[in-house]
């Protein structure tokens, strides 16, 4: 099915504005103080919660922040009937480690270009391992996923 993009973009404002109204609740509920910021990025819905002190949301490595986005998700879903790709990001964690991560993609990178060894980063996330293999591409390399979940990793190739 071929959509235009102004219909895309209507669709993917509504299931931000479904997520927003769902978080909304929840932080009343959770009595906490947060403001939501709302936006389109690469296709997908994007959903941020800044406030004073949201650490409690993100969790331990994220895994607090991962479980309220699949929630938000499926509030989305249970709306329009559409699975939905939206992104939650809580006091900008998920935006510092796409920082990291890419800054990581890129040194990995430069040291394979360097030494002509392929080198193998610790196991990941689909969303870490994909932000690190666009950085490897960006820099004009290969890299590819092995291992089984949840312990799948990155291993960037020497340029052929």
């Amino acid at each position: 099915m071929v959509t235009d993009d102004s219909s895309l973009v209507a669709r993917l404002e509504r299931e931000g504005d479904i997520a927003a109204d769902y978080l909304e609740e929840l932080l009343d509920i959770a009595d906490l103080d947060g403001d939501l910021d709302m936006d389109v990025e690469a296709d997908r819905a994007a959903v941020s919660i800044v406030g004073a002190d949201l650490a409690q949301l993100v969790g331990g490595d994220g895994k607090v922040l991962e479980a309220l986005q699949e929630l938000t998700r499926l509030a989305v879903y249970r709306e329009t009937g559409e699975r939905s790709r939206l992104m939650l990001d809580i006091s900008g964690f998920r935006a510092d480690k796409r920082s990291r991560l890419t800054k990581l993609g890129e040194e990995t990178a430069a040291q394979v270009k360097e030494s002509g060894m392929s080198v193998s980063l610790e196991p990941m996330s689909p969303f870490e391992r994909k932000i690190v293999h666009d950085a490897v591409a960006a820099a004009g390399l290969q890299s590819e996923s092995e291992g089984v979940e949840p312990r799948r990793y990155v291993v960037v190739l020497p340029a052929e």
